[in-house]
C-alpha cells in the first residue's frame, strides 16, 4: 500500500536538518522493572497493529510531488526495539547522556520512523526511551498513543486514560478553537482534491487565510521584530543535551493561580519566563523579553485518534516578559499577553501556513523556517497526561519527560508534562549554546518557589 503524505506532516518531514532533527522524544520511568515480553506484546497490539504509520516507511517526493507512506513488506518489530542495562546507580545522571545522544542520531529512513529503547537498572525499576518522527504525529497525539499502551492497574485492567483538558467555551478559547478548526477543515478539504491542489498551492494558502480571518494575523507575523540575541540562539551543532526536573505538585501551581486570578498554564509560563531571566542574569546577558513558539492543540482529547494519526495543531508566538523584574508583575503581564493571543486567529493561521509549506518546494519551506528562527528564541509546549497513575507491562509509571523538536533552528526546547497530579519540565538544548541544561532546571525550580513565596507575601495580613 502507498499513500500520499498529508501536507502538514510533509512540512515536518521537510524541516529536518542534521543539526535539528524533527523527532519527538519521550522518557518514561517506572517504580519496578518492566517485563520485556509483555512490553513487546503491548507495542505490537496497541501501537503497530492499530496505527499503520508504525509499519510504513517514507518514500521521498520530488520538486512538485509529495512524499508518500509505503508499507514495509518485511516489517520486523524487533528492529525497532532495543534493550540495555544502565551503569549503576542508574539514575537520571546515567540516562540523560543517552537521551541526548539519541537526539543527535537520525532515525533510519529505510525503516518506519520510530524506535523504542528499554533501559533496565533505572533506579529500582526501568526507563523507556521513545523516539517518533514528527511526520507521524504531533506531541499531543503521540502522548495519547503512548498512554494507550498502559493499563489502569498492574494486572492489566484496561481503561482509557483520563486526560486533563481545558473545555472550549463561548469565551476566547472557544473562538480560537472554532477558528482553528475551520482552517483545519478547509485545508484538509483542499488537500483531498489532489492534483488540482498540487498545481495551484497558492489556492490552499488563500483558503487558510480566509478561514482564519488571517489578513491582520499575517501582517502581525511578518512585522514581528527580530528577537534579540540570547544564550539560546546561534549557530547549531549536532550534539544535544537534555535534563528534566523533579515532579512538581500541580496543587502548588494551582495555589499560585488561585492567589493571582491566573490559570495553571499562565503560572507555568510565567515561571519559565522567570527561569530564563535567572539563567541570562547569571551569564551577564541583558534580560530582554524573548519570544517562544508555543504549539496550540487543535484536536480534542476526547475525540478518537485517527488510525493514521498525523499533525493537527497550530502555533502562536508568545512574548515572554523576561525583562520584568517583579515575579508577581511578571505573572500578570504574562496572563495579559496570553489572553490577547487567545483572541487571535494566529494558531489557526499557522496551521494553514504549515499546510501550504508542505505543498511548496523545499526553498519556500526553508524560508518559512527562517521566519520562525528570526522571530523567536525557543520552543515551549505543555502536553497533558493522565490524571491518575497508569501501568505498563506490570509496572507503575512514576513519571515522564517529553521533548518536541526545536523547529526553526532554535537552540532551546522546553516541554511541560503533567501526570497524576504532578508536572515535569524537560529541557533539550544545543550542546554548544546550553551545555548544562541542569542549570536551567535549577533556575526553574527556584523561580517556582520564589513566585509562590511572593504570592504568599502579597496576601499575608499587614502587621498591626
Amino acid at each position: 500500500m502507498s499513500e500520499r503524505m498529508n501536507p502538514v506532516d510533509a512540512a515536518w518531514l521537510q524541516m529536518e536538518e542534521p543539526t535539528s532533527l524533527m523527532v519527538i522524544t519521550a522518557v518514561l520511568w517506572f517504580d519496578t522493572p518492566l517485563e520485556w515480553a509483555r512490553l513487546v506484546q503491548r507495542v505490537r497490539e496497541r501501537l503497530v497493529e492499530p496505527h499503520p504509520r508504525f509499519r510504513q516507511r517514507v518514500v521521498p517526493g520530488g520538486v512538485w510531488s509529495a512524499p508518500r507512506w509505503e508499507d514495509v513488506p518485511d516489517f520486523a518489530l524487533e528492529a525497532h526495539l532495543r534493550r540495555t542495562r544502565l551503569e549503576a546507580p542508574g539514575g537520571p545522571e546515567a540516562l540523560a547522556p543517552r537521551v541526548g545522544e539519541s537526539m543527535s542520531t537520525p532515525l533510519d529512513p529505510a525503516r518506519p520512523l520510530w524506535e523504542l529503547h528499554l533501559f533496565d537498572g533505572y533506579a529500582s525499576g526501568s526507563a523507556l526511551l521513545v523516539r517518533v518522527h514528527h511526520a507521524i504525529a504531533d506531541g499531543i497525539a503521540l502522548g495519547r498513543v503512548l498512554m494507550s499502551l498502559t493499563d489502569a492497574s498492574a494486572d492489566g485492567a484496561r481503561r482509557p486514560p483520563d486526560f486533563e483538558e481545558p473545555t472550549p467555551g463561548p469565551g476566547t478559547w472557544g473562538r480560537l478553537w472554532r477558528g482553528a478548526l475551520k482552517v483545519a477543515d478547509s485545508t484538509q478539504a483542499a488537500w483531498k482534491r489532489g492534483g488540482e491542489l498540487w498545481a495551484e498551492p497558492i489556492q490552499l494558502m488563500d483558503l487558510a487565510v480566509e478561514g482564519a480571518r488571517g489578513a491582520s494575523a499575517v501582517s502581525r507575523l511578518l512585522t514581528l521584530p527580530r528577537d534579540p540575541p540570547s544564550p539560546f540562539t546561534g549557530r547549531l551543532g549536532r550534539a544535544k543535551r537534555v535534563a528534566w526536573s523533579r515532579p512538581v505538585p500541580l496543587e502548588q501551581v494551582r495555589e499560585i493561580g488561585h492567589g493571582t486570578g491566573s490559570t495553571a498554564n499562565d503560572v507555568l509560563m510565567a515561571v519559565v519566563a522567570g527561569a530564563l531571566r535567572r539563567y541570562m542574569r547569571a551569564r551577564g546577558v541583558p534580560t530582554q523579553d524573548l519570544r517562544a513558539v508555543v504549539p496550540v492543540n487543535l484536536r480534542s482529547l476526547h475525540e478518537p485518534l485517527p488510525r493514521t494519526l498525523g499533525n493537527r495543531f497550530g502555533m502562536v508566538f508568545l512574548p515572554l516578559p523576561v525583562g520584568e523584574e517583579d515575579a508577581v508583575a511578571r505573572l500578570w503581564e504574562l496572563k495579559r499577553r496570553m489572553d490577547a493571543l487567545k483572541r487571535s486567529p494566529e494558531a489557526a493561521l499557522v496551521f494553514g501556513l504549515l499546510s501550504a509549506a508542505g505543498l511548496a518546494p523545499a526553498a519556500v519551506e526553508r524560508a518559512a523556517v527562517d521566519v520562525m528562527r528570526r522571530k523567536s528564541s525557543l520552543v515551549l509546549t505543555h502536553v497533558p497526561g493522565p490524571k491518575r497513575p497508569v501501568y505498563l507491562a506490570g509496572a507503575r509509571l512514576s513519571g515522564m519527560a517529553f521533548w518536541v523538536p526545536m523547529a526553526g533552528r532554535l537552540g532551546l526546547g522546553l516541554s511541560l508534562f503533567s501526570y497524576a497530579g504532578h508536572m515535569t519540565l524537560g529541557v533539550a538544548a544545543d550542546a554548544g549554546l546550553v551545555p548544562e541544561p541542569e542549570a536551567f532546571i535549577a533556575d526553574f525550580e527556584a523561580e517556582l518557589e520564589a513566585l509562590a513565596q511572593a504570592v504568599r507575601d502579597a496576601h499575608a495580613p499587614a502587621d498591626s
